[in-house]
């Protein structure tokens, strides 16, 4: 088998990357040797791969859905947004430069459709299928000339493409009707049929559409998955959260001991990697919420200031909004705060950035003995250590160099030497994305959180996010396996691009 799809969308969070990873799972738990791909990615949530490749953290995921190590061919480029009008390009897990949106889809994103085309045929010579996931919408009729995630690698790579729409949106017969309608009739043989996705309610009531919707387009519903809270793992379109609200809209487990520890998260500018507080959205009792405003810091325990991609920016927000003064007085009561990548930077004494905003000199916060200067080069590790006597893993992706003139270690290495990061008092920083995500570090830090705010909290002794990541996945898999037409699936991946199907001329139903 040298199979292959791919999974496109009505528009962007139809759950694309969701359903790749639970076709990917159900695969995998059938013997397929599989992996994902995503030819281009804009995200601000990436992760670094063992080689030091940087990579959308939705292809990550899939690629633990896969229980395969996750390389760069799976995400060969990937977009950063530092602004409205541009972003920095990382091509093969390393940025080669910034491009405004005209200048890369004047030109560039097609020199690129090459190099695409080879990633995916090594993964394929590689694995017995290849699950690929598109990008926005394939009916963005303006960028077709110059589409190397949707319809262009599908054509290329002679790819059935399976369209899934989010029905709990509405309007998703005429999204599905319409897709396939603006495609041109070349890119509408590719399209094997749809997936519905979140349908809440009775099936039963939704057949006689999907019976008309065959009859209007001559193409399947592979599935209808139904409605299930906590599943936006690993999200790269947006923040799945209300200011006012909870992480994706999870459930607070009770906590374990008396109290519960509430964790404000500044929702600061092009904020990068929110995923770093899915490990305390994971715990019994720790209720998470995204704030922009300084009287929402009043009732937390914990301050975070996550990372992003625009520091001086981000600082700039925190000032314009109040937010600043009040971390800077919460740090002089010892209240816990802690600032992760760019909101370590954030936290120090000053930034000199000739790279990212290139508005040199700037005062920070002043709360931690760092100094901040952005280099070039991008560094990009997976660094291990130990944390308040615990052992810890993370992974680095920052233009900011720190220099830390003060202060004790945040992690240090197993003889005590200072790896990264910095604490004074309460307030913590370090350059270390997914740290968290150790479970013993976690519950250790949880404590420390717990016993300066003076709360009765205690930490789970049997939380594991790994497992509870694995869960999550399994979850996905089981969606595909009870919901969709596995068998019709499994004869689309195996035996490739449809053939025969019925064009649909724009805008007018058959």
């Amino acid at each position: 088998m040298s199979g292959g799809l791919l999974v496109a969308g009505t528009t962007s969070d139809a759950g694309k990357s969701v359903v790749t990873a639970g076709i990917c799972r159900w695969l995998v738990r059938q013997g397929v040797k599989v992996a994902p791909f995503k030819a281009q990615n804009m995200s601000l949530n990436s992760f670094v791969t063992r080689e030091g490749a940087e990579i959308g953290r939705a292809q990550a995921m899939q690629a633990q859905a896969c229980r395969v190590e996750p390389t760069a061919l799976m995400n060969p480029v990937l977009l950063k947004p530092g602004g409205e009008q541009s972003s920095q390009v990382v091509l093969l897990g390393k940025p080669v430069g910034e491009l405004s949106a005209r200048g890369y889809h004047g030109g560039r994103q097609q020199k690129l459709l090459g190099t695409v085309l080879d990633c995916l045929a090594e993964l394929r010579g590689t694995y017995d299928a290849v699950i690929c996931e598109g990008a926005g919408s394939p009916a963005e009729i303006n960028l077709r000339r110059t589409d190397i995630v949707n319809m262009g690698i599908a054509r290329n790579a002679r790819l059935p493409v399976l369209v899934v729409g989010d029905i709990d949106r509405g309007g998703v017969f005429a999204s599905f009707f319409g897709t396939v309608a603006l495609l041109s009739p070349e890119d509408q043989e590719l399209v094997a049929g749809f997936l519905v996705n979140k349908f809440r309610g009775d099936v039963s009531l939704l057949e006689p559409g999907l019976d008309m919707l065959h009859g209007l387009t001559g193409r399947r519903t592979y599935g209808v998955l139904p409605f299930r809270h906590g599943l936006g793992i690993d999200e790269e379109d947006g923040l799945r959260v209300s200011l006012r609200g909870t992480v994706r809209e999870s459930v607070v487990a009770p906590p374990v001991g008396a109290d519960v520890l509430r964790v404000a998260v500044c929702a600061v500018p092009l904020m990068s990697n929110f995923t770093d507080v899915d490990a305390l959205a994971a715990e019994p009792g720790v209720v998470v919420r995204f704030v922009d405003r300084p009287e929402e810091l009043a009732d937390a325990d914990l301050v975070v200031i996550p990372g992003t991609r625009g520091t001086v920016r981000a600082l700039e927000w925190l000032r314009e909004r109040g937010l600043a003064e009040a971390v800077v007085r919460r740090a002089a009561e010892h209240r816990p705060v802690l600032g992760i990548c760019g909101g370590f930077q954030i936290l120090g004494e000053h930034i000199e950035d000739e790279v990212e905003s290139r508005r040199g000199h700037v005062e920070g916060l002043g709360v931690l003995p760092v100094r901040v200067r952005f280099a070039r080069e991008k560094t990009l590790t997976r660094p291990v250590g130990e944390a308040l006597g615990e052992h810890v893993e993370g992974y680095e992706i920052h233009h900011g160099v720190a220099d830390v003139h003060g202060g004790d270690a945040f992690l240090s290495d197993d003889e005590g030497h200072r790896l990264d990061g910095c604490r004074v008092g309460q307030t913590w920083g370090t350059h270390w994305h997914g740290s968290l995500e150790s479970d013993g570090f976690r519950r250790a830090f949880l404590r420390e959180v717990a016993a300066a705010a003076g709360r009765r909290f205690v930490p789970a002794a049997d939380t594991s996010f790994a497992a509870l990541r694995e869960e999550q996945l399994d979850r996905l898999g089981d969606l595909i396996e009870q919901h969709a037409d596995t068998d019709a699936l499994w004869r689309l991946i195996e035996s490739g691009a449809p053939q025969g199907l019925p064009f649909i001329p724009p805008g007018a139903p058959a």
